[in-house]
Formats: structure tokens, sequence, C-alpha cells
């Protein structure tokens, strides 16, 4: 990788390639802890849903430049910066746009790094980047991770919670492997987790067989001010910051910070 090793800028893929289990709710609220920790945070919405944009009070669908103008040359990654969305947390939108990408990409050479060059330019500038991946294993979710340098997986506390995890970390391991050699998986961070429920629990403890010292201590509870957030454009330190979700969010932020 040119100029060596990178710099201070951590840049974490949160990746599962099943929906709905709270990739997008992660990548708001933890940029949002981290950023309530004092430290410069860059979202970078990767998903055509575009709910980590919306999940900021952006509107999608009002956008000239975002992630897809940019993986297509369109534009430059100056130009769809939204600077400071909420204090310290800047975000790199998408929208609907974004699902046309793969197709157009066909047959383009180097597809898989066009994120990775143009986050040269900034990623000194931030001490995160989180990229939130659609759920899919795709050219979008390859360029995430091409880009990253670890990958944080939310696994929903639920029947067949596993099913789909050995391919990820398969994937994981072949892009390691083939594209860029510095991506590790950073932690597995339960969601939705309700501690009476016994399925809850076998869950947990399923995962940690596979991957002990993988799993963050920081559990995300099922909470319903989580799940409202999204919809008044906030995340969780904002709408309710004293919240069961946002301490849950706090704390994950803590670990994160402490896993250097």
């Amino acid at each position: 990788m040119a100029g060596g090793k990178r710099s201070m800028g951590r840049v974490i893929a949160v990746a599962n390639q099943k929906g709905g289990v709270g990739k997008t709710t992660t990548s708001i609220n933890l940029s949002a802890c981290l950023a309530e920790k004092g430290k410069k945070v860059l979202v970078i919405d990767t998903d055509p849903q575009g709910n980590t944009t919306s999940g900021f009070g952006i509107d999608k669908n009002n956008l000239d430049d975002t992630v897809y103008e940019l993986i297509l040359g369109e534009c430059s990654i100056f130009d769809c910066i939204i600077k400071d969305a909420i204090p310290n947390v800047s975000v790199l939108p998408s929208n609907v746009n974004l699902a046309a990408a793969e197709i157009e990409l066909i047959g383009i050479d180097d597809k898989e790094f066009i994120l990775q060059k143009e986050m040269e330019w900034v990623k000194d500038l931030y001490d995160y980047i989180l990229i939130d991946c659609p759920p899919a294993l795709n050219t979008l979710t390859l360029n995430a991770m091409t880009t990253a340098t670890s990958v944080i997986v939310p696994i929903q506390c639920e029947y067949l919670a596993l099913e789909g995890l050995s391919d990820l970390i398969t994937t994981i391991n072949l892009v390691k492997e083939r594209l860029n050699p510095e991506l590790d998986l950073e932690g597995i961070v339960f969601t939705m987790y309700d501690g009476r429920t016994v399925l809850s629990q076998q869950v947990v403890d399923n995962v940690k067989e596979h991957f002990p010292d993988k799993i963050y201590d920081s559990k995300i509870p099922r909470n319903v001010r989580l799940s409202e957030a999204p919809s008044f454009g906030q995340p969780i330190t904002i709408y309710d910051p004293k919240s069961s979700g946002a301490e849950s969010y706090r704390k994950l932020a803590q670990e994160v910070i402490q896993r250097k």
C-alpha cells in the first residue's frame, strides 16, 4: 500500500450480508458516541437504501454528490462529504442511485479499490472512518473492505444468527489474502439482545464458542427509542441520550477506542 503503514485514522467497515441485524443502527450510533468522546468521525454510507444518511437528518433524495457520483468519478471526495451533520461527525451520503453502481462498474479495472483511492485524500483528517455496508457481498462491500483496516460484525440475537457469519468470515479472509492484507475482524457486537430470553443467551454462547476473543462485552438491547431515532433523523445520543440504547452504544464506543 502506498506510503506504507496507515497513519492514525482507523477505518472500520460495519458488515453483515444478512439484512436487519443492526448495521445501520450501529454505524449511526457508534459514530455519534465516538464523536461524543471528542473523536473526529467520518461515516460512509455504501448502502443504496441510504438509511445511515437519513439517520443523520440528511435529505438523501435531494443530493447532487453522493458515493455513487464519487465511485463513477463524477465528483471529488471533497464535493460529497457533508461536514458536521452532527458535531464531530461528517457523512459521505448515499441514496437509491447507488443501486446502479454494480452494473456501471462492470469491466472497470480495479473497481474494488475505487473507494480506497479516494480515501487517501481525507483519511488523515479523521480519528475514525466507519463504512456502513449493504446487506450483500457485492462490489460495494468489497470497496468497503479494501478501504478498511477492520470489520465490525453486528449479529442479531435470533434463531439462525450464525447463518451467513461463516460466509462473511470467509469473505474477510479472502479479501485479506488477495486484496487488503491489513484487514482483520475487529469484533462481533450483539444487537437486539434480550437478557431474559434463553435464545439470546444461546446465540451469545454459540458465537463465543467460535470467536472467543472477538466478542464485545457491550450488548445492544432491544430498545424502542433506538428504533424510533432514525425516523427523527437523529442518533440516539441526541434523540434520547439517557436511554439504555444510548448507554450501550457509549460502552461499545469505549471498547472500540480501547481496542487499538
